[in-house]
């Protein structure tokens, strides 16, 4: 399950938080997530299951798929919000990117 650690960090990499961050949410601590990134340990369940409650890409992490998004359960907000990043150039759409990547940390670390 080597890959497994490797894809935890991407997947904390891509989402802009710490080890610290990370491991709050499945609730380790940073120690125990480096050792998880590095494949020394293989996480619980529970943690597993807190990440995924959080909106973490949990089979990607298990498997390397990602989860597909089924469009027919956005809600009009949602796919409007799709529709107009769509429409966006590459550089607007990268600010974008990284704007919702600093709202969900602050609501990450505002609900901790």
């Amino acid at each position: 399950m080597k890959d497994l650690g490797s894809r935890l960090k991407e997947e904390r990499k891509r989402l802009g938080l710490s080890q610290q961050d990370f491991g709050s949410i499945g609730g380790v601590e940073a120690n125990a997530q480096g050792k998880y990134e590095s494949g020394e340990r293989i996480p619980r369940s529970d943690y597993m299951a807190a990440l995924g409650k959080k909106g973490i890409d949990v089979m990607y992490v298990l498997s390397g798929q990602r989860t597909p998004i089924a469009t027919d359960t956005l809600s009009e907000a949602e796919r409007a919000v799709i529709t107009h990043y769509r429409a966006l150039s590459e550089d607007d759409r990268e600010a974008i990117s990284q704007l919702a990547t600093s709202l969900s940390e602050c609501a990450t670390e505002c609900s901790s």
